[in-house]
């Protein structure tokens, strides 16, 4: 089972549930260690006194704010960071209800996931639950994790309470005071606006995440095993050039016809000979092929992955079908 990384109790009124704070994601970086060029040695970081170089056991680092601007230093103790309110906080206390359509994206930070912590306390949990997803509201609460204060929305999720980490309002940055000027596109040209409208519609559908997968971290692992079994590795295309004003009604119009035809959008010009393309075949074809491709892992693919792997055994089907 997981391992809560923060345990307390949410009050809401005079309603008090405990529950355990859970991470709702993970990360699936690929990861290196630093070595000298040309040897296998590490490269290691150390806790070292800057004006002595002697390296400093942990126990020994105390934290300080440097609060003259010339080495005068204001010295904190951990022990004074947990005395001091809110640091003893084990609650979340709910002070308002808020639509949750009406919080700026902006403002999310990261999500975790709320569970009681013993099934006695399923019941009013789960009421909170239901009545949270009933009303579209999320509660606005604070509380205090790791030494640091956190505002927070909790929100219904399919079967959990979700816990969202918020910005606070100080720390949104002002678009305006961060640029020397904001872009000014002025009001859209009739047949553009129309065609760029009729693009989205043309590509609009419902959210489907389990669609996109991280396609960069696999280059990364296809890199590192390709240097590994000493493979040519493959450079990625150059990125477009940006549309040119004079070009801009154009290229919107190829990309709407490329839509509704159901073909991504291309500047390429498909051959006579080609076959047929991918992107506009149904999950269920995709696995057709994959199965006559025989490619392993197909049945646990998605649509998304199943595009990939066939374009890929199509561009090099003896690797796959040898054996």
């Amino acid at each position: 089972m997981a391992r809560a990384i923060w345990t307390g109790a949410i009050n809401f009124g005079l309603v008090t549930i405990p529950v355990g704070l859970y991470s709702a994601t993970e990360d699936h970086t690929v990861h290196f260690h630093q070595l000298e060029r040309g040897t296998s040695d590490r490269i290691r970081y150390r806790r070292v006194n800057e004006r002595t170089g002697r390296e400093v056991e942990y126990a020994d680092i105390v934290k300080a704010r440097d609060v003259g601007g010339g080495g005068e230093y204001v010295v904190v103790e951990q022990q004074e960071l947990a005395d001091i309110a809110p640091g003893r906080s084990r609650s979340i206390d709910i002070t308002t209800f808020v639509d949750l359509d009406e919080i700026d994206p902006t403002y999310f930070q990261k999500t975790y996931w709320l569970a009681p912590t013993e099934e006695q306390y399923g019941r009013a949990y789960g009421l909170l639950r239901q009545a949270l997803a009933k009303t579209n509201r999320a509660g606005i609460a604070t509380f205090v994790m790791r030494g640091k204060e956190y505002l927070t929305a909790v929100r219904a999720d399919e079967k959990l309470l979700a816990l969202e980490t918020l910005y606070f309002a100080d720390e949104i940055r002002d678009p305006e005071a961060q640029f020397p000027s904001l872009p000014d596109s002025g009001p859209g040209r009739g047949k553009e606006l129309d065609m760029a409208t009729m693009l989205i519609e043309s590509v609009a559908g419902p959210w489907e995440p389990e669609e996109y997968h991280d396609t960069y971290t696999e280059r990364v692992e296809q890199l590192i095993a390709d240097k590994q079994a000493g493979r040519e590795t493959v450079v990625a295309e150059e990125p477009r050039g940006a549309t040119e004003v004079t070009d801009l009604l154009d290229a919107l119009r190829r990309s709407v016809e490329s839509a509704r035809a159901g073909r991504k959008p291309s500047e390429k010009v498909p051959r006579e000979d080609a076959g047929p393309d991918l992107s506009t075949l149904r999950k269920t074809e995709l696995q057709a092929m994959a199965r006559e491709l025989d490619l392993p892992g197909r049945s646990t693919m998605t649509r998304a992955e199943l595009e990939e792997a066939v374009a890929e055994a199509e561009r090099s089907p003896e690797s796959h079908r040898a054996g």
